[in-house]
């Protein structure tokens, strides 16, 4: 939310996809450290606890430095000239007026709604179509099977003939293959923009699911099989890491307000850690009683979601806050942000597509 809020528009969807890179930085990094030889042992185990504490001490000691977003500044504090010391800071010129006015047009437009709770984000018709893709999407991201093939994939290595010693190497791998993958959605989410990302990485991980039941299916009668197993894990995390993974996230700075936004991150952090522990939860029990046919369930999700992004969700590559509130207005057939104002009236009907 914080780097949403403070990236210009051309570069919003680039440094959105960021944190998420990060993360993958951060698996790849635990999977090489957790490494056997080197500090997944008994004399190495507390060393590579206390690594995990190293990146939040820089956090901590750094933050106090980086400017405040200039939007809080300007639409929640009412600070003209501290939002333009932040944006000059931020972006190196001294002429932030246009900025600062579509900032002052965002605040305008929502009519000083002042703080938005979840349980009354969830009641806003003005922002109904907002929240459902956030839930889908967030709901989406977790419950196309992302942790269930993980938890899988060992014993897909094994199968193939990967010796057990050697299958950490292989899960570090698919490791590196998540980081540069996620480095390629950074480059090129402002050249082919969110939608297609979500669409491109949603049908990938559909395809891999459906030939990864076929091949777990088969992989007793044809030799070759456990390697098709091994392609599909890693066409899996390469559709993942392209879309489903970083987009979710960056969806909520983009189609929320201000006022609206922390809330919606609430909403977005609930679902998306709920279906995570749904996943784990459940997915031992499914895969004792569907065997090789698990993951046909992630993939009907995988097509759904698909489904949902190519009718529902718009593009928000190179546009405003308040060029994407205008369309979800449409879509929800209000002409203001805030119904309970009692000042709006139905748009006619409109469809919530493209």
């Amino acid at each position: 939310m914080y780097l949403g809020e403070l990236a210009p528009k051309n570069l919003r969807g680039a440094l959105g996809v960021v944190p998420q890179l990060f993360i993958t930085v951060g698996i790849l990094a635990a999977q090489i450290l957790g490494l056997r030889s080197l500090l997944a042992n008994e004399e190495g185990w507390p060393i590579l606890l206390g690594v995990t504490g190293i990146p939040a001490a820089v956090q901590l000691l750094l933050l106090p430095f980086f400017p405040e977003s200039p939007r809080y500044l300007l639409i929640q504090k009412k600070d003209e000239a501290a939002a333009k010391n932040a944006l000059r800071e931020l972006r190196g010129w001294d002429d932030v007026d246009a900025e600062t006015q579509e900032i002052w047009e965002e605040d305008r437009a929502e009519k000083a709604a002042g703080f938005i709770s979840v349980l009354k984000l969830l009641r806003m018709r003005s922002l109904r179509w907002q929240v459902i893709s956030i839930v889908v999407l967030m709901g989406g991201q977790q419950l196309s099977g992302v942790n269930a093939i993980y938890y899988y994939a060992d014993q897909i290595y094994l199968s193939a003939g990967v010796r057990a010693q050697d299958v950490q190497y292989v899960t570090a791998g698919t490791g590196a293959v998540n980081m540069l993958m996620t480095i390629c959605a950074v480059f090129v989410v402002e050249l082919l923009g969110r939608r297609v990302l979500l669409l491109l990485g949603f049908s990938i991980c559909f395809t891999a699911c459906c030939v990864l039941t076929a091949a777990l299916a088969l992989q007793d009668t044809i030799s070759w099989m456990p390697y098709v197993s091994i392609a599909c894990i890693i066409s899996y995390v390469i559709g993942h890491a392209l879309g489903p993974s970083p987009i979710p996230a960056l969806l909520i700075t983009e189609i929320f307000l201000q006022s609206s936004r922390p809330a919606a991150y609430m909403v977005g952090g609930s679902v998306h850690w709920l279906s995570n522990f749904t996943v784990g939860l459940i997915f031992p029990f499914i895969q004792v009683g569907l065997g090789a046919y698990s993951f046909i369930i992630f993939a009907m999700i995988c097509v759904l979601t698909t489904i949902y992004t190519f009718l529902v969700v718009p593009e928000t590559k190179s546009k405003t806050f308040i060029e994407i509130n205008e369309i979800f207005t449409k879509m929800n057939e209000v002409s203001e942000v805030h119904p309970e104002k009692e000042e709006l009236k139905d748009f006619p009907p409109s469809t919530t597509g493209q």
